[in-house]
């Protein structure tokens, strides 16, 4: 099994790198592309779980 790795970036979303799979509430794959993933931490994206930039229009900042 790969190493997976989570980073909060700087006022940003949640860096996952490594090997994962992500599921919904009802137990289904989400798809995903490429070696990471950017998860929202904002709350505003329109594509939850995944980050579409809110965190930019909105201001999110780390506390």
């Amino acid at each position: 099994m790969s190493d997976v790795k989570i980073t909060p970036q700087p006022n940003g979303p949640y860096k996952v790198e490594g090997e994962v799979e992500l599921h919904n509430a009802k137990g289904e794959v989400l798809p995903t592309t490429g070696p990471e993933v950017f998860l929202c931490r904002c709350g505003h994206s329109a594509n939850k779980p995944f980050c579409d930039g809110s965190h930019k229009r909105t201001g999110f900042q780390d506390h």
